[in-house]
Order: C-alpha cells, then sequence, then structure tokens
C-alpha cells in the first residue's frame, strides 16, 4: 500500500512508468544506473521522478530482500567528543543486536548532510541515528517517506515527530549557574559558541532563568560573551582555546571584570584560564570559573576545573535501544522525547 503524506500519496514506482510509458522494470534500471537503458531516456526517467517527488522505497525493498542489519549514523564530526563518544557506544550496542553501523559525517554542512541522507537513502539502511545540523528539516523528508526509521540526538528537529535523545542542555547550565551563584557570585558571563544550535539556545535559556531566580537581571551585552564559529572540522578537536582566549581578552580589556564566569565547552574554559592569568586575575580567590563536558584534562587544570560530567553513553543506549525496536517493530506509538540531566563535578575552580 503507498503512504499517505499529509493526505498526498507518495508517487511509486508504476506511476513514475506510467508517466514516462515505459515498463516498472525500466524505470528501476535507469534509477539504478543498470545497464540495458539510454543516456536519454535515463536523464528523462530522472527528471521525471524528481518532478513527481518520487522516492525509492529502500527500507520495503530490504524488506523483501531481508534486512541488512545495518544502521546509519550520522553526526557533524567525530573530533567533537560528544559525538565520538556516542559513536562508539550505537556501535557497541549494535553490535550486541547483530547490527552493522555505517558513519557518515556532514561537517557542520547543509550540503554534506544532503549527501548523507542521499547515501542513506541509496544504502538500503534499516535505521538511522543523526545529529542534524539545523539548517532545515525538510532535507529529512525523504527518510521518513521511504519508511526508514529516524532517532535525533543532541539537536532537535520537532516538526519532524520523530523520537529524540539528548543532554538536559537547560538543565546543565542552570546547575553550573547555580554552583557559582550559590558561592556569591552576582555578575556571571557565559561564554558560549556563536552558532545556531538548539544547544545552545538551551543552555543560553536556562543561564537566564537561573539569574532571575536568584533575583538577577540578565543583559545579553553584558552577561553574554560569544565565540565567533570560526571552527575547522577537520581539526583534532573541534573547540579552540584561542578563539576563547581572544573573546575573554577582549572582555576583560574593554573592563568588565565579572565575578564568575560560566563556559559552553571545557576547551574555552582553557583560552579563558589564560586570559585571567595574563591578568594576574586568581582562580578562584578573584574569579569562579565553571566548565562543561567533563573532559580528561580538566582535572589537571590549575586549579582544577569545575565542570560537568555529560551522559554521552546514555544517550547513545537510549537512542539506539529505541531505533532498534523501531526497525524490530517493538517500539510503542509514542515519540519519545528525552533530555538526561547531567551530573555536576565540583573542583577547586568554583571553590573560596
Amino acid at each position: 500500500m503507498a503512504e499517505v503524506i499529509k493526505g498526498r500519496r507518495q508517487p511509486t514506482l508504476q506511476d513514475l512508468a506510467k508517466a514516462v510509458g515505459l515498463t516498472a522494470n525500466t524505470v528501476s534500471r535507469a534509477l539504478n544506473d543498470k545497464s540495458g537503458v539510454s543516456a536519454t531516456t535515463r536523464a528523462l526517467i530522472k527528471a521525471e521522478a524528481e518532478r513527481l517527488g518520487y522516492v525509492p522505497n529502500v527500507h520495503a525493498r530490504s524488506l523483501v530482500l531481508g534486512s541488512r542489519k545495518t544502521i546509519g549514523v550520522i553526526v557533524t564530526n567525530i573530533s567533537n567528543p560528544f559525538f565520538s563518544d556516542l559513536v562508539s557506544e550505537v556501535e557497541l550496542q549494535a553490535q550486541h543486536a547483530g547490527y552493522t553501523v555505517l558513519l557518515l559525517l556532514s561537517y557542520e554542512s547543509a550540503e554534506r548532510e544532503q549527501d548523507a541522507i542521499d547515501r542513506a537513502l541509496r544504502s538500503g539502511l534499516d535505521g538511522l541515528i543523526a545529529a542534524p545540523v539545523q539548517e532545515r528539516s525538510t532535507a529529512w523528508t525523504p527518510i521518513i517517506k521511504a519508511g526508514i526509521p529516524l532517532v535525533l540526538v543532541s539537536r532537535e528537529l520537532p516538526e519532524l515527530n520523530v523520537d529524540f535523545y539528548s543532554t538536559d542542555n537547560e538543565a546543565g547550565i542552570q546547575l553550573t549557574t547555580d554552583a557559582v551563584l550559590a558561592r556569591g557570585a552576582k555578575d556571571v558571563v557565559l561564554l558560549d559558541e556563536d552558532m545556531p544550535f538548539s544547544t545552545i539556545r538551551l543552555r543560553t535559556e536556562g543561564f537566564r532563568r537561573s539569574l532571575e531566580r536568584h533575583g538577577l537581571a540578565f543583559d545579553p551585552r553584558n552577561n553574554l560573551a560569544l565565540v565567533p564559529p570560526a571552527r575547522s572540522f577537520r581539526v583534532s578537536q573541534s573547540w579552540h582555546a584561542d578563539d576563547a582566549y581572544r573573546v575573554a581578552s577582549d572582555l576583560l580589556d574593554r573592563g568588565r571584570r565579572p565575578d564568575a564566569f560560566v563556559v559552553g565547552d571545557d576547551y574555552y574554559a582553557l583560552g579563558l584560564y589564560r586570559a585571567l592569568r595574563e591578568r594576574n586575575i586568581r582562580i578562584p580567590d578573584d574569579v569562579l570559573v565553571m566548565g562543561w563536558g567533563n573532559h580528561p584534562f580538566t582535572r589537571f587544570m590549575e586549579p582544577p576545573l569545575s565542570t560537568l560530567l555529560l551522559p554521552f553513553e546514555e544517550v547513545a543506549r537510549r537512542a539506539t535501544r529505541r531505533l532498534l525496536d523501531r526497525i524490530q517493530g517493538k517500539a510503542d506509538d509514542r515519540v519519545v522525547n528525552d533530555h538526561i540531566v547531567p551530573e555536576l563535578v565540583i573542583r577547586a575552580s568554583s571553590m573560596r
């Protein structure tokens, strides 16, 4: 039975064959670049497929031929510690269930993301876990139309109405902000990345709520220090400590001397530490600092950095289990929206 999307029947292979006046077998061979079809006919068929909005249902084909026992993972860049840990845990969970994993990278590019989605469609995957670029949700519509189960992680696209798992960014930043406010801070700056991601929006909102709950006004001009999106996605780490160093140095040189910083990643804290040290601003005597991520180096910083332990592995476990339940027909009808609260790790940088 053809799938109906918003009241409109999804075009089938037979519909496409009828539109071009050829057999379904010829149309299928042309779409799959098989021999026996002229270049002119192939171009005609592909143009008509695009006009009709035809999407090959590779998921249905897999059910006929037998599951490939393969799930796809699309993330921005595995140099991001969150995504590297997530991919590792997805692979482990998939292996236990007898599945292999196809890894595809978008590098924060909508074009690269589209290429990854197209490859996922061609590969006949049983299901897909993805952290979207968030530029356009419509890029994922062909996955849903093709009947491929999709679970999103980290970054949400509510209009897709699919399962979603993430660290609770809003609750996490409130934990770090509340911690410095409880230790007497009155003027707090959030040092975070200037990118249009739901994760950053939620952290900013949580930061604002925390300040206001403690009777402090939130002014973006005074309480936010944003690091420009100048990351290179082909380096060993996604965040540049020197970018944060420049932003923090500029803020301090303009006379802003907050008594606490909360940062959106521990790598930014490295740059902040240097900017403060060069100006003889002592941590924690003069300023409190809270990080984000609990990266391995944080306990070796001087002073050791208070931070958040993010639930990378738990996000991956829950997302993978949900996807496998979807693939195997075991999932209930509800759409899961699961935000997992991180754990506060207190060290010397926030203790007076």
